[in-house]
Parts: structure tokens; sequence; C-alpha cells
């Protein structure tokens, strides 16, 4: 039986909706999958960034906390052996100490757990316009100048805005943002209490801040008779 041309056009107007309808929730359905992969990209990437953040603030804790200073060496040469320097400075302060915090690697490694540890920022080499905060720590204490030492950088945190590092004084009971133990001031020889360490970071269009603090275990220099 041969349909008629209403029949056949009513055939077609259900062929289009049909293939509209499907369309709209295969569109649905893509947006609905793409939003849930974007997701699960957003907070793998929170995770990780949130993780890097947690690691670099512990080591910089256990780094602080095992910091020491001797009077088993020679006090009026220009390079001493061990210190704890900090100048307050942008975007991170330059802070330079002698810590216990040394892991050696290797067996039989000509090293022990002593080293001097510093922390630095520097420009990303692919990334323009991100900082980033590394750690350099020596293999081995030494007279000479700190800077020419052989010695391992680690990439701490990527993109920072910068770090805030303040030094609690128990004598001042106050907060200060700089120390030198090889002053001749009431610092010399003395090692702060505690270290407030505060990591501000850019997070979408606002700063978010970070903080974490490490209590000094040796605060008086060490002697050795």
């Amino acid at each position: 039986m041969t349909p008629t041309r209403a029949q056949a056009g009513m055939t077609l107007i259900e062929v289009l909706l049909a293939t509209a309808i499907l369309g709209f929730m295969l569109v649905m359905a893509w947006s609905t999958t793409a939003a849930v992969v974007d997701a699960q990209r957003y907070f793998e990437t929170m995770q990780e960034r949130n993780h890097e953040i947690r690691v670099a603030l512990d080591r910089m804790a256990k780094d602080i906390a095992s910091a020491y200073i001797s009077g088993n060496e020679n006090e009026t040469l220009d390079d001493r052996r061990t210190l704890f320097l900090a100048k307050d400075s942008r975007p991170v302060p330059e802070i330079r100490f002698s810590s216990l915090a040394h892991r050696s690697l290797w067996s039989n490694a000509n090293e022990s757990e002593q080293t001097l540890i510093s922390y630095h920022a520097e420009r990303d080499r692919d990334q323009r316009g991100q900082t980033n905060l590394l750690r350099r720590e020596s293999r081995r204490l030494s007279n000479e100048q700190w800077d020419s030492e052989p010695a391992d950088v680690d990439l701490l945190v990527r993109d920072i805005v910068r770090v805030e590092i303040e030094f609690f004084d128990p004598k001042d009971n106050d907060w200060q943002d700089s120390w030198d133990s090889t002053g001749a001031d009431a610092e010399r020889n003395r090692m702060p209490e505690r270290v407030r360490i505060k990591l501000v970071l850019e997070e979408g269009d606002r700063e978010v801040e970070y903080e974490t603090q490490a209590r000094i275990m040796l605060q008086e220099k060490l002697v050795f008779l």
C-alpha cells in the first residue's frame, strides 16, 4: 500500500525529530563526561600541588630543627663552618645555616650528617614569569667560600609568590625577620628558639598562605672538650 504525501511528510518529521533528540542526548552525555574528566584532572592537580607543598614545608622544618653551631672552630674566620644567618629579602629570605640533616645515600661515603643548607628563588627556565623555591645542600662543611663548594640543588616548590621566615628570640620574647649567629650583637653564638615559615602561593586570582613552625633542638653552641 503506497503511503500518502501527508504520511510521508509525517515520517520525515519524526525522523528529523528523533535525530535532533538523539543529537541533544549525545551532546549532554559528552558535556557530562567532559565535565567529569575536567573535575578529575583539577582535583588530581590540586592533590599533587598540596603534596608538593606539604613535603616542602616538612623538609624545611626538619632542616631548621636540626640546625646547630659549634664552638670548636676558629671564630675569627670570615667563612665559618657552622652558623645561622638570615636576612629578610624578597621573594625568598637570604638564609644559610649548618645542620645535622644530611642523609648519606651511598655506603662508605666520605660524608657525615653535617651539612650547610640554604634556600633561594630562581626563575623557571621553561615557564616564563614563574619563580621556584630551591634548596641547596653542601656535601660537607669547610672554611671555604660556601657558594663555591660542591652542593646538591633540589626543587622544593614550583611557582611561588614569596616566602616569609621569622625567628623567635626567647630573650626578647618576640619575632624578628633576621638572625646572625656570627655577629657581635646579642645573637652571637645563639640560635632562635623557633622558626616560622610561611609559603605564599597564587591560586586563581588570590594569594593563599601555608604556614608551619620548626623548633630548633640545639639552641646554644656546642663545645666539645
